[in-house]
Order: structure tokens, then sequence, then C-alpha cells
């Protein structure tokens, strides 16, 4: 027999790896029409568990639109349910739609919590940058047709690398932040054809800052904006309103300060 982890009420703790196309979704949080990422993961255990109630915590929300290639979430199920960490998997994916797979479940110990216990996030933008959209990029990436000057979009980026405040690329989710100094650790970019990408890594973001950051550079690379604008930014001098789309996003990798990252 697996061991399983229990927290002495008769629960054990799952920890989910979790990928989804986030264009048919509402977000990841709950809400009352039931149609989110997390209501629909909170149904299929439901069905496997006989009815009982089992709450889904993921490692942060994501909008509507957005998508995750590895979010992680973690759910207390009832002792009498349990099953080895494949066969949840398998479950869990023959009752979810197919734009949300588990890739990969663990038994986790009581103390692990896919918010709290998180140390930093991944998240990757994708941009087209051609005249003419991909067919196979839509909803799946930001098209813009006019050009970017690569040289500035990586100078302007290198600006937002390390601690600062970034209370200008922040919108109001409606309560205020309890702080907005973040780091990021690093911004890498390629450029593969006309695919662009923007792999943002740091210790937290703030609410649409990923997507007001990626609209901000790309409000400078295309000579619409001074790069000074950037310093201002982040002096909090101004406050930029130029979000990215949504469908461009993507919720890579969670970090617990463990060897292998979110997985």
């Amino acid at each position: 027999m697996t061991n399983r982890p229990d927290d002495g009420s008769g629960t054990g703790r799952l920890r989910l790896l979790v990928a989804y196309d986030g264009g048919p979704f509402q977000g990841w949080q709950s809400q009352a029409h039931r149609d989110t990422v997390q209501d629909q993961l909170e149904a299929a255990f439901s069905a496997l568990c006989g009815g009982w109630r089992v709450a889904v915590h993921g490692s942060g929300r994501t909008d509507a639109g957005v998508h995750a290639r590895g979010q992680v979430a973690h759910a207390d199920v009832p002792g009498r349910a349990r099953l080895p960490p494949a066969r949840w998997r398998d479950a869990l994916n023959a009752h979810l739609p197919p734009t949300i797979r588990v890739r990969r479940v663990r038994f986790a110990p009581p103390d692990f919590h896919a918010r709290y216990s998180a140390r930093g996030k991944i998240y990757r933008y994708l941009i087209w940058n051609a005249p003419v959209l991909s067919p196979f990029r839509s909803g799946r990436a930001w098209h813009v047709p006019a050009p970017l000057d690569m040289t500035r979009l990586q100078r302007t980026a290198g600006k937002l690398v390390g601690t600062h405040d970034f209370a200008s690329f922040a919108a109001n989710r409606g309560f205020p932040a309890e702080s907005t100094v973040r780091t990021i650790h690093r911004i890498d970019l390629r450029q593969s054809g006309s695919l662009l990408t923007l792999d943002y890594a740091g210790n937290g973001f703030l609410y649409k800052m990923v997507r007001l950051l990626t609209g901000s550079l790309a409000r400078c690379a295309q000579g619409r904006a001074d790069e000074g604008w950037i310093d201002q930014l982040l002096a909090r001098e101004v406050k930029s309103s130029f979000a990215a789309p949504a469908e461009g996003l993507y919720l890579l990798r969670v970090l617990y300060g463990e060897t292998d990252g979110a997985h």
C-alpha cells in the first residue's frame, strides 16, 4: 500500500498539477454561474467522492481567457475515497471537459498549501508579430501586426528585473494589495519566426501585472512610448493602462523551493 498522509480527520491531501485552455472558462476562481476551472474540478471530485463536497485550492487565480500549463492545486479527500495517485488523475480526467487536464497527482502532507507554500511563479506570454495571425494561434497569442524593435524590447525589459514597487503595473481588483513590491528574477525573451515568447519569473505577481508589463513593453517596442516611460512607471509617476489581452498569457510553473518545482 502507498503511504497516504492523513491530517488526523480521516482525510488525505492531494496535490494536483493542472493544465487548461482558459478560453471556455470565466477564470479559475469559483463563481455563482459555476463556469470556472475550480468549479469543474470540484464537480469532478464530488462525482468521485459520492457527492462529498471537496474544496479545491489553487496556487492563485487566473482571469477569464488566461491559460495554464502548470497550475498547482490541492484538495482534501475523505479516507473512504482514496485511490493511488495515477488512478486519481485518470478518474478526474474522465469527469473533466477536454479543455482541462490533470497532468499529475501526488499525496501531500497536511501542511502543504498550493497558495501559501508557493515561493514564486513563472508566467509565459506569447505574441504573434506578423501582419497575418496564424489560425493555429487564434485564442493562444496576442496578434501584434506592427513591427517590434527587439533591441528596445530587451532594454526596457531589463529595467523591470529586480525588486521594485509595481503599483503602476497593477489593475484594481476592488481592494488594495497589502504590498505592491515584488521581485522579478528574470524576463527571458525568445523569437522564433513570428512567435515572440516572454517568460517572467518572480516571487509573486499583482493583479494583471504580467499583462500590463507586456502591454507596456510592446508599446515601447513599437515606438509609441519613450523608454524613459518605463522609469516613470517604476517611480509611480504615471500608471499604465496598456494591458495585453488575456489569451496570450499562460501560468507556466509554480515554484515551491523544491528541486522539481511544481512537479
